[in-house]
């Protein structure tokens, strides 16, 4: 059957007021989409799944993290977290391997987008300014920036300030 004529046989309901109720999208756009989906070629494979330069953990994240100022060990949902003076920061995340880290909804999309592998988040946390962090592909290099942006979102404006005047910042 062609695409048109599947296109033919889904028709938008009509409403009270005579105006049509939009679908989602066509059958026709879906068939279209299954066919334009190009291979990934083997350089973007290669980047997506490269293992990370050394196994990252928590551990490794609460190191980070403590050095910069007003963070404190806690815990949230029965896991081990860091806290800005009782805000939290990040936490372990309860059952997938990967830690819950404090990001605006613009720096989460940007990540997401960049680098999928890393970088994603469930349903319960759509509506929240959380991302999820994988153990297993985020590199460490990366951790210490990721941390202090984090830590930005959370910390007092007067720490932070305090912290870019001892840094020369």
């Amino acid at each position: 059957m062609s695409p048109r004529a599947l296109e033919e046989i889904v028709r938008p309901r009509r409403l009270a007021g005579g105006g049509a109720r939009p679908l989602n999208f066509t059958v026709r756009q879906r068939v279209k989409r299954q066919r334009k989906q190009p291979a990934p070629s083997q350089k973007r494979t290669l980047q997506r799944h490269r293992p990370a330069s050394a196994a990252v953990t928590f551990e490794h994240v609460r190191t980070i993290a403590l050095t910069l100022p007003g963070v404190e060990d806690g815990s949230s949902y029965g896991t081990p977290a860091l806290k800005v003076r009782g805000k939290l920061l990040a936490r372990l995340h309860q059952s997938i391997d990967c830690f819950v880290l404090r990001a605006d909804f613009l720096d989460r999309q940007i990540m997401m987008q960049s680098a999928p592998g890393v970088f994603f988040i469930t349903d319960h946390y759509r509506d929240y300014p959380w991302v999820l962090v994988r153990f297993s592909t985020v590199e460490a290099r990366e951790l210490p920036g990721l941390i202090e942006r984090a830590w930005r979102l959370v910390a007092p404006k007067t720490l932070v300030t305090k912290y870019d005047a001892g840094r020369g910042s």
